[in-house]
C-alpha cells in the first residue's frame, strides 16, 4: 500500500475513485504572428471582447455563489479586466503577435512579477495564469479549463485548482479534494473547508496517479492511499454516520465545566449570515466587508453600504456582530483606493493604513455602519484591521466615536499588536487574533507556498505564544477585554481546544465547523484545555505541538476529526 503524506485542511474519511484535473490549455507556438488576414486592430478588438466574456461568465458565477466562492470569484473576474495585463497584450499586439501569444505572453510576465512580490501578490499570481488561459480558450473558441463533468462521485486530484474552479466545487459530485500544491491558507483550503469537503494539499505527487485509482482520503490526517484496506473502508462508513452527528449545532459553545466560548461565524454578506443563523451560530466573530467594495470602479455610498450591513445585522437580532472595515490592499486592490505598483503590499498600504493614503473612505464607513446599526437589533462592533500601534488603536476608536459607534476594536495578525496588546487594547473593547496573517508574519511564510506548509500553521509554538501574549496583555490592561479568534485556526477542534485553554474568549469560523468545534469543546474542562495548551507551548515544533495535542483527545480519532 502506497501512502501519500500531506496537510489535512478539511476533515473527512472518503473512498472513491480519482479523477485528474484536464490538462492546461496548450502554450501558443513562440513567436506566433497575426494572421495575414487579420489587422492589430481586430486582434486587439477580439482580445477585449474575449477578456470581457471570461469577465462576464465569472461574474454570473460570482452572482450566483455566496462567502468565500462569491470573492474568489469577484476577485478573479476582476483580473480579466486588468488593466497592466490587458495593455501588456495590446503592446505585443501592436508589434505583430498574435491575440493568444500576446496574452500568453503578457499574462507570464505580470504572474512573474506577482510571484516574485511574494506574500499576498504571489496569490494573484496563479489568478493571472486562470484568466490567461480561460481567454485563450475563449479566442479559440474552446471549453475553458475547469473541473471534469462526470455523472458519478470521484476525488477530485490536481497539481492546484484555480480560485475560480475551487469557488464552484459541488459537494455532490466531488466528494474529496486532494492537490500536490498549494498551503494550508490558500483559496483552495479555506474553501474546501466552508464546503465541508474532505481535503488534503501539498502532497506531493498525487498528480502522477491515474485517473480511475480507488484510493482512500483522510482529510484530518493529510493523507491519501492507494489500495484501500478493510480498515479504511470500516473508516469510511464511520465518518458517514458521524458527518450526520458532526453537521448540527446545538447554538450553546461550552466547555465540559460549563464555561462558555460562544462559537460565531464568518460571513461576507446577508446570504452567508442567513445560512450561519440556520446551522446555529451564536453570532459573528468576522463580517468581512469588501463585497460591497469589489467589482468597482467607484466607492459605494453611505446609503449603499449600510443597506448592504443591515442585511447581516438582521440575521442576528440581539446577538453580537463584528464587523471588520475594508480590507482592502495587497490581495484585494481597488482601483479608487490602492496603488498597485507597491514593491511589496503584503508590507504595504493595505486595510487600516489606506486612511492614511486615502482619507474618507474608511469615515464614510464607519458613517455607513453607524446607520445599519441604529435600525438593527443585533449588537454591532466594529474592528479595524492591520493595526500595529496602539496609537493606530487610539485613532481608530476615536474615528468609532465620532461616527457614534460603541464598541470599536483591533485586529491582531501583526505581530507588534500582540507584542504590545496591553498598550492597544487601552483604547478599544476588544480584539480578534486574525490567526492567517499572524502566522504568515510570524513565520516569515507565504502561506500560499506548499513547500512552506509546515511553517505556515497556527500550530507554531511561536504563534501560539504571541496568542497568549495577547490574551496576557488584556489582563495586564486591567479590564479583561474579550480577546476573539477568527482566523482558520478557530475551525480546528484540537487548536481550538488549546486555543481556550490559552484564554481566547470567543472562537469564530466558517460555519460548516461550529458543530465539529462544539462537539468536541465539550468533551474537556478548562482545566484539560488549559493543560493542553501548555503542553503545545511546549512542543519544540508545530508537528509536535499538534500530535501531543492530538493524542490527548481521542475524540477526535473516534470522529475522524
Amino acid at each position: 500500500m502506497q501512502n501519500f503524506q500531506g496537510v489535512g485542511v478539511s476533515p473527512g474519511r472518503v473512498i472513491g475513485t480519482i479523477r485528474q484535473m484536464p490538462k492546461p490549455v496548450s502554450e501558443p507556438p513562440s513567436g506566433e504572428l497575426l494572421a495575414a488576414s487579420t489587422t492589430a486592430e481586430e486582434a486587439v478588438a477580439g482580445l477585449k471582447a474575449a477578456a470581457q466574456s471570461v469577465h462576464d461568465e465569472l461574474k454570473a458565477r460570482a452572482d450566483k455563489a455566496s462567502g468565500d466562492g462569491k470573492a474568489v470569484l469577484e476577485a478573479t473576474a476582476l483580473m480579466a479586466k486588468d488593466t497592466m495585463l490587458l495593455k501588456s497584450a495590446i503592446k505585443l499586439i501592436n508589434n505583430g503577435s498574435s491575440a493568444e501569444r500576446a496574452i500568453w505572453e503578457a499574462g507570464a510576465s505580470v504572474s512573474e512579477m506577482l510571484h516574485n512580490l511574494g506574500g499576498y501578490m504571489a496569490e494573484r499570481a496563479t489568478d493571472v495564469l486562470d484568466v490567461r488561459a480561460r481567454i485563450v480558450a475563449e479566442l479559440r473558441g474552446v471549453p475553458a479549463p475547469g473541473i471534469p463533468a462526470s455523472d458519478s462521485p470521484f476525488i477530485l486530484v490536481a497539481e492546484d485548482l484555480a480560485p475560480a474552479d475551487t469557488a464552484t466545487l459541488d459537494p455532490a459530485v466531488v466528494t474529496a479534494l486532494v492537490t500536490s500544491g498549494g498551503g494550508p491558507q490558500s483559496h483552495t483550503a479555506i474553501i474546501a473547508r466552508s464546503l465541508g469537503l474532505p481535503a488534503v494539499v501539498a502532497a506531493r505527487g498525487v498528480d502522477e496517479i491515474p485517473d480511475g485509482t480507488e484510493v482512500f482520503v483522510d482529510g484530518a490526517a493529510g493523507t491519501l492511499s492507494l489500495e484501500p484496506t478493510e480498515e479504511h473502508r470500516t473508516a469510511a462508513l464511520a465518518w458517514v454516520a458521524n458527518a450526520a452527528t458532526l453537521a448540527v449545532f446545538d447554538g450553546n459553545g461550552t466547555t465540559a465545566d460549563g464555561h462558555l466560548v460562544p462559537l460565531l461565524a464568518n460571513v461576507g454578506g446577508a446570504k452567508d449570515a442567513a445560512a450561519a443563523a440556520a446551522l446555529g451560530a451564536q453570532g459573528v466573530g468576522l463580517f468581512r466587508t469588501e463585497f460591497c467594495f469589489l467589482e468597482r470602479d467607484t466607492e459605494p455610498t453611505v446609503l449603499e453600504q449600510a443597506a448592504a450591513y443591515r442585511g447581516v445585522f438582521d440575521a442576528f437580532p440581539g446577538k453580537k456582530v463584528v464587523l471588520r472595515t475594508l480590507d482592502a490592499g495587497a490581495d484585494k486592490p481597488l482601483p479608487f483606493l490602492t496603488d498597485a505598483t507597491e514593491p511589496n503590499p503584503a508590507l504595504g498600504v493595505r486595510g487600516y493604513r489606506t486612511d492614511f493614503t486615502t482619507p474618507g473612505v474608511l469615515g464614510r464607513q464607519l458613517e455607513a455602519i453607524a446607520i445599519a446599526a441604529d435600525e438593527t437589533e443585533a449588537e454591532v462592533w466594529v474592528m479595524a484591521p492591520m493595526i500595529s500601534t496602539a496609537a493606530e488603536a487610539a485613532r481608530f476608536a476615536s474615528m468609532c466615536d465620532a461616527a457614534g459607534i460603541k464598541t470599536p476594536g483591533v485586529m491582531v495578525e501583526v505581530p507588534s499588536a500582540a507584542l504590545t496588546s496591553a498598550s492597544v487594547l487601552r483604547h478599544v473593547g476588544f480584539a480578534s487574533l486574525g490567526t492567517n496573517d499572524l502566522t504568515q508574519y510570524a513565520m516569515a511564510a507565504d502561506r500560499q507556498l506548499g513547500p512552506l506548509a509546515e511553517l505556515n500553521t497556527p500550530w507554531q509554538p511561536a504563534v501560539l505564544r504571541l496568542v497568549q501574549l495577547t490574551v496576557a496583555g488584556s489582563a495586564e490592561e486591567g479590564s479583561g477585554k474579550p480577546i476573539g479568534v477568527c482566523g482558520e485556526a478557530a475551525a480546528d477542534p484540537a487548536l481550538a481546544v488549546v486555543l481556550v485553554g490559552l484564554g481566547v474568549s470567543t472562537l469564530s469560523m466558517t460555519a460548516r465547523s461550529l458543530a465539529a468545534v462544539g462537539t468536541v469543546l465539550k468533551t474537556v474542562t478548562l482545566e484539560q484545555a488549559q493543560e493542553l495548551a501548555r503542553l503545545a507551548l511546549s512542543a519544540p515544533d508545530a508537528l509536535d505541538a499538534k500530535a501531543w495535542v492530538r493524542a490527548k483527545l481521542p475524540i477526535l480519532e473516534e470522529l475522524g476529526l
